[in-house]
């Protein structure tokens, strides 16, 4: 997969993505990672990449001119790393990170780690400028309801997101299916040895070497938590009768699970 961002302070970025799983991705060719500085697309002499914003108001917009030669370079990129024989017009997603975007989950990374490309643009200042969302990107999305100074770490959460859906990437392929909200649930607790630490013992079951029950056992933890923690997932959730029963049981009043 090949991720271009579009930023201003590729610096921020280049730490993350030389350690751990993006580092490792990178050096098996799963990953590619390509950094555009939105400051070498300025024509003028300063290299302005901002200014005031039209009507009045706090704060600087960033210009749209470095954004969308920025982001057509990078797809002319994608279109020449193509072999002659097979070289389209690009079609990658491009993505806008912005707070007012539609709030990124795990639905949408699988979504997204399907893509060969995509290219990423990262805000800064009061905004950009609109035209950038409205004729230069596909999709905007938000990595939650809060403001970040910038739309890098937005980035490196997504391209983390994406990274470890990539085939290969993960030391077992269940490992990302297995992860919370891959199933619309979160994952339940987990343990590892002592079996025994401080007088608390781990759950018996998984010691007993029963799959099928330590797996049932997990898939109700991930019920409770869901529910005590996150219950507005249970509403995507594809749940069983007997789940639902667990779920009944979990809204009386004065219940043990």
């Amino acid at each position: 997969m090949n991720i271009h961002v579009v930023t201003l302070f590729p610096e921020i970025l280049t730490g993350p993505l030389e350690s751990s799983i993006l580092k490792r991705a990178q050096e098996k060719g799963h990953l590619k990672v390509f950094l555009h500085n939105i400051r070498d697309f300025a024509r003028d002499p300063h290299r302005t990449v901002d200014d005031y914003m039209f009507g009045g108001g706090a704060g600087m917009v960033m210009k749209p001119e470095p954004i969308f030669e920025a982001v057509e370079y990078a797809q002319e990129c994608i279109r020449n790393a193509q072999s002659d024989a097979m070289k389209t017009p690009c079609d990658a997603p491009v993505i806008l990170l912005s707070p007012q975007g539609k709030r990124f989950d795990q639905r949408q990374a699988r979504t997204l780690a399907t893509s060969p490309s995509i290219i990423l643009i990262c805000g800064r200042y009061e905004g950009i400028d609109a035209r950038v969302e409205t004729h230069l990107a596909s999709m905007t999305l938000s990595i939650g309801d809060y403001v970040l100074t910038g739309g890098e770490l937005p980035a490196l959460v997504i391209i983390d997101a994406l990274t470890r859906l990539l085939p290969g990437v993960l030391g077992s392929e269940d490992s990302a299916a297995n992860d919370s909200f891959s199933d619309s649930l979160l994952e339940g607790p987990q343990y590892t040895r002592p079996s025994v630490y401080r007088d608390i013992p781990v759950p018996d079951i998984l010691l007993s070497g029963n799959h099928r029950a330590i797996s049932e056992w997990r898939h109700r933890q991930a019920l409770i938590w869901t529910h005590s923690r996150r219950p507005d997932l249970l509403t995507k959730a594809q749940l069983s009768e007997d789940d639902r029963t667990l779920l009944r049981y979990l809204d009386e009043p004065g219940h043990q699970a």
